[in-house]
């Protein structure tokens, strides 16, 4: 399944982004740090290089992610030119107080009052930037949903003498290449909902967690996991909770287990999951340019699988 979401309104906020990063001092990226480098718009990566732009990227929401994975990605990150990395979690205020003084050490130009360090928060829909916003300025001057895609306008906040935010929608690009990275962040809810199907999005998120999160899931739901594949996974979840399509004789109804599987690890009821690893996201990648290689008509152009054997 591809996945690929993008609004009309992205188009222009891609461009006034363009214009606005010419006076901006840093960019400021926020993440899903459940999949840093998927929940990372190659836009503003080419945005940001094109103006030569610090970029402090802030793994949001690292308080529901696997952090022994989390700390592989800020190393990681840690190593690109122009690029400081810190996991984090808008909702605490400690961890949004630090940003400004981060992003200070990027642009050691701006330590003074003749001009404001400018921060220009970036990223794809649903990774917290709303949040971030009214966490930084200390009111609600954004708004905030569980829906992606709730900011549709850009705007600029003078916080003080010595600092100014712009404050930008969420941005996809306009082509998903990797089909994996269109099912993580529909797992994560970063696309509209309109653009993938419940049932084929919590398929995958259930293969993905039998081999890489087992004891979570079985924590979670209580059933032995033993033999189990994606969908009887999601069989097992409709029979613990009741899931029954009615007037179908006890018909399991699976669309409303793959709500419920992911609900529970976009709130993080499940545990602290990540979707992607460095090392796994530099295996996917091999595989998506060994199979664009291939021609179209060679039967073993098959579908592009994880290290591990998911689709």
């Amino acid at each position: 399944m591809s996945i690929q979401w993008f609004p009309g309104h992205m188009t222009q906020a891609r461009k006034k982004a363009g214009e606005t990063l010419a006076m901006a001092d840093v960019v400021v990226e926020v993440l899903d740090a459940r999949l840093p480098q998927a929940s990372s718009n190659p836009m503003i990566h080419e945005l940001r290089t094109f103006r030569q732009r610090p970029c402090l990227k802030l793994l949001n929401k690292a308080d529901i992610a696997d952090p022994a994975v989390t700390k592989a990605w800020l190393e990681y990150f840690g190593k690109q030119p122009g690029v400081m990395a810190v996991a984090i979690s808008c909702k605490k205020a400690g961890d949004v107080a630090k940003i400004p003084g981060l992003a200070q050490k990027l642009a050691p130009h701006r330590n003074d009052a003749v001009k404001p360090l400018r921060l220009m928060i970036m990223g794809i829909p649903n990774v917290g930037k709303s949040t971030l916003m009214n966490a930084l300025v200390k009111k609600k001057v954004a708004a905030v949903g569980d829906q992606p895609a709730v900011t549709k306008s850009q705007q600029r906040i003078d916080i003080s003498s010595r600092l100014t935010i712009y404050d930008t929608p969420g941005m996809l690009w306009p082509k998903i290449d990797h089909p994996i990275d269109g099912l993580m962040m529909a797992a994560s809810h970063s696309v509209g909902v309109n653009a993938y199907i419940d049932d084929e999005v919590a398929t995958w998120l259930a293969g993905y967690l039998l081999d890489h999160y087992p004891a979570l899931l079985k924590a979670r739901y209580g059933f032995d996991l033993q033999g189990m594949d994606a969908v009887a996974v999601l069989e097992g979840i409709a029979k613990k909770r009741g899931c029954l399509i009615k007037g179908r004789g006890g018909e399991l109804d699976l669309e409303k287990a793959a709500g419920i599987l992911l609900n529970d690890y976009r709130t993080g009821t499940l545990g602290r999951i990540s979707l992607e690893t460095p090392s796994l996201r530099e295996a996917r990648q091999a595989q998506l340019a060994q199979a664009a290689a291939l021609p179209p008509e060679n039967p073993e152009n098959t579908p592009i699988t994880d290290e591990d054997g998911d689709h």
